[in-house]
């Protein structure tokens, strides 16, 4: 598995900013957002359900990632999905980094994957 999630109890954009407040609560900001959605609009005229991916940042961690082995940065930052299923309920899925950054056979960066995603454990659980 390359993810985890849970399902959230409020609307698409409230999902969006409730998920924001909680990985600033543990060291991320959000560097990106794509709104898929409106992407696939505007390029290639498909209706979408809301559809965002956020990609997140922790300064400290990433410059530990990046340390370890510059090329790191191709699997950088952490994306969160949130969407909008079909029976209009909201989800909000993670990169699991553990399953990404397992890729890199470099000293280090396991234990560091396994600090990243108990910090994303942690925004899912305060999502619920």
């Amino acid at each position: 598995m390359y993810g985890f999630g849970t399902t959230v109890s409020c609307g698409f954009q409230e999902a969006i900013e409730k998920v924001t407040e909680a990985l600033k609560e543990e060291g991320f900001g959000v560097l990106t957002e794509i709104d898929v959605k409106a992407t696939l609009k505007k390029k290639i005229d498909v209706d979408r359900r809301p559809y965002t991916i956020l990609g997140a940042c922790n300064p400290m961690l990433a410059n530990q990632a990046i340390n370890a082995d510059p090329d790191i940065g191709l699997l950088l930052p952490c994306n969160v999905l949130v969407r909008e299923e079909e029976d209009n309920s909201v989800s909000v899925n993670f990169m699991d980094p553990k399953a990404v950054l397992g890729l890199v056979q470099v000293d280090g960066v396991d234990g560091l994957a396994m600090e990243v995603r108990a910090k994303l454990e942690r925004v899912m659980n305060n999502l619920k």
